[in-house]
Order: C-alpha cells, then sequence, then structure tokens
C-alpha cells in the first residue's frame, strides 16, 4: 500500500471507533502489522501521528496492549519520541500507550520499561504547560514508577519535574491526581524522592499539597491520592518533622470528617 493508502485506512479507522464508541481487542498478528508499519514508516513523521493515535486508542483495551508488548513495540515508541519531541500530537499518543502498556502489573519488559523514564521526563519537561499532553506524560511516569522502573539516578529529578507538573496545571484534576500517585510511588521506595519533595527550591511540596486538597477537598479521588503521599511521607523521620510543622496532622482529621465512610 501507499502511504495514501495506509493514512485512509487509519482515518477510517478512527472515524469507526469514535462513532461506535468502543474499545477494539486486536490480536497477536494484528499488532505485528501495526509494528510493522511503524517500523516501515519511521520517518514518516505525518503517518506517524496519525499511526499514534490508532495506536493510542486500541491500546485502551487490556488484550490489545498485551499483544503490543509482546510483539516489543515500546522501543519503537521510545525512538518516535525522541525523534519527534517537537510533535506535540506524537508525544501526547505514544504517552497514552506507554501509561496502556506500563500499568500490567505482570510486566516482564522492565528493562525495556525503566529506558523509558528519561524519555517520558523529557516529555513533560518540554510540554509543562500544555495540560493534556503534561496529563498524558505524568501518567505513564505513574504507571513506570509502579513498575519499579524509576532508578537511583532519577528519583531526584523525576520528583523535582512531578511536583512543577503540578505547580503549573493544578486545575487538571487527572494530572494531579496521577502526580500524586506517581509521586507516592517515588516515596514509597526512596528516601532521595522524600527529601527532594520537602526541599525542592521552587518550593515545599507540602504546602503545595496542602493547596491541592484545598482546591479538590471535595473531590474523593484526588484527596485520596494527597492521603497516600501523606502516608508514604511519613515514613521519613525528617519528612515527619515537616509534616507537623506545617499541621498536616489538623489537615488529616479535615478529611476524616469531610470522608467518614471512604
Amino acid at each position: 500500500l501507499k502511504v495514501t493508502d495506509i493514512s485512509v485506512l487509519f482515518q477510517m479507522f478512527l472515524v469507526t471507533a469514535l462513532e461506535q464508541g468502543v474499545v477494539m481487542a486486536l490480536d497477536k498478528s494484528v499488532a505485528t502489522c501495526l509494528l510493522v508499519t511503524v517500523r516501515k514508516h519511521a520517518g514518516n513523521e505525518e503517518l506517524l501521528s496519525l499511526l499514534c493515535t490508532v495506536l493510542m486508542m486500541v491500546s485502551a483495551s487490556e488484550v490489545t496492549a498485551e499483544n503490543l508488548r509482546k510483539v516489543g513495540i515500546i522501543p519503537d515508541l521510545l525512538s518516535i519520541l525522541r525523534r519527534f519531541l517537537h510533535n506535540d500530537e506524537i508525544c501526547f499518543s505514544c504517552c497514552g500507550v506507554l501509561w496502556s502498556l506500563a500499568v500490567s502489573e505482570d510486566n516482564a519488559d522492565q528493562e525495556v520499561l525503566e529506558s523509558a523514564v528519561p524519555v517520558t521526563s523529557a516529555v513533560l519537561q518540554k510540554y509543562l504547560q500544555n495540560g493534556a499532553i503534561a496529563e498524558s506524560a505524568c501518567s505513564a511516569l505513574w504507571a513506570l514508577s509502579l513498575q519499579g522502573c524509576v532508578t537511583d539516578n532519577d528519583y531526584e529529578p523525576t520528583t523535582a519535574l512531578l511536583l512543577d507538573a503540578l505547580r503549573m496545571n493544578p486545575e487538571r484534576a487527572v494530572l494531579v491526581k496521577n502526580g500524586c500517585l506517581a509521586l507516592a510511588s517515588l516515596l514509597r521506595v526512596s528516601e532521595i524522592a522524600a527529601l527532594t519533595f520537602i526541599t525542592d527550591s521552587k518550593g515545599n511540596g507540602i504546602e503545595l499539597i496542602k493547596d491541592i486538597y484545598h482546591l479538590y477537598f471535595s473531590d474523593p479521588g484526588v484527596v485520596g491520592a494527597v492521603c497516600l503521599l501523606i502516608k508514604e511521607m511519613a515514613q521519613y523521620d525528617e519528612v515527619v518533622l515537616d509534616l507537623l510543622s506545617q499541621k498536616m496532622d489538623k489537615l488529616l482529621t479535615e478529611i476524616k470528617i469531610q470522608f467518614p465512610f471512604n
């Protein structure tokens, strides 16, 4: 098929999927075909932008996500991100695919996923002021942190970057929730991340969390993420002192009153 023919086919696929509002499960043979197409047209930015959108949509299916992992598409996604970091549509879609592929609890691609952390961080750094892309990148970093893919050298910069994302996009509830969950995952395993959280040059993370709570005090999803983050902070003595000095015990009491059955 010519590139124009492939483009038309993908556009028809997207229109059909959007009209039907269904998540399509693709078998391994179709996943392989998609991977072959990605590799054959690795330099065609316009076609890749369309193809990455298709991948993001179909990867919402757990079956499809598993098959895409099995055929080994993650390194190709990372190569696309590195090459086309300037393309906001590609960055948005690829981070969405990475989230779907990394979020599985049974993931054997540890080494590959570890290499995704700096690439995803580069996307977030570049698009901190683009709420949609920042949200997609934060979600991907949350999934990667859940898998234990953030290495020792990445704890400090990743923590600082997530704090920046929260500061610059407080109006995006999904980003705030997933950013807090990503931070909680980092603090769960790293004291370096915890110390970075309270000593960040742009402001103490505890103050930021208080602001987030007051903005979303009636949103159980965001508040639950905040509580989990506070729980992870509380395992470090030095951080506990900061929590007490910031009167976080009073905030937790307020949350218990607000959500007595949650």
